[in-house]
């Protein structure tokens, strides 16, 4: 049998595939390990603004600009006043809808405590609305 030498110049015969091999299995595991979590997955995409025009009559807007005043039909009142106007509005129109809305700076908290004080006047259905339903 002759045995058969390299040189420089001659071509390779064979394929090395031991990293091709490497690539495929952690290229395997890693998609073992991530589809399973694809399912329980939570869609974070924003809603779209496809909400009919706010009715002019009957509404009322209440709302928590960033310095953390609170507003009532565009007047800046205290929390105080806020909560007798609500009173003042529940008794003279029970039908009325209140609309609330905030600065995105202010926390979660204080966007609850203004839902709480409309809560507290009687109104039992308060909607939140956004800045481009309020621009309209």
């Amino acid at each position: 049998m002759a045995r058969r030498v390299r040189t420089k110049k001659s071509t390779m015969d064979q394929i090395n595939v031991t990293p091709l091999l490497d690539l495929t299995f952690m290229l395997l595991i890693v998609f073992m390990i991530t589809t399973p979590l694809l399912e329980y997955a939570i869609d974070v995409t924003p809603p779209e603004l496809n909400a009919d025009k706010i009715p002019e009559d009957n509404t009322v807007t209440i709302a928590l600009n960033k310095r953390g005043e609170y507003t009532y039909d565009k007047k800046v009142v205290t929390p105080e006043e806020l909560l007798a106007n609500l009173q003042k509005l529940r008794i003279n129109s029970p039908k009325a809808i209140v609309l609330v809305s905030a600065d995105g700076t202010r926390s979660y908290n204080d966007v609850i405590e203004l839902m709480k004080t409309a809560r507290n006047a009687g109104f039992a259905n308060v909607s939140l609305i956004t800045t481009g339903e309020l621009n309209d």
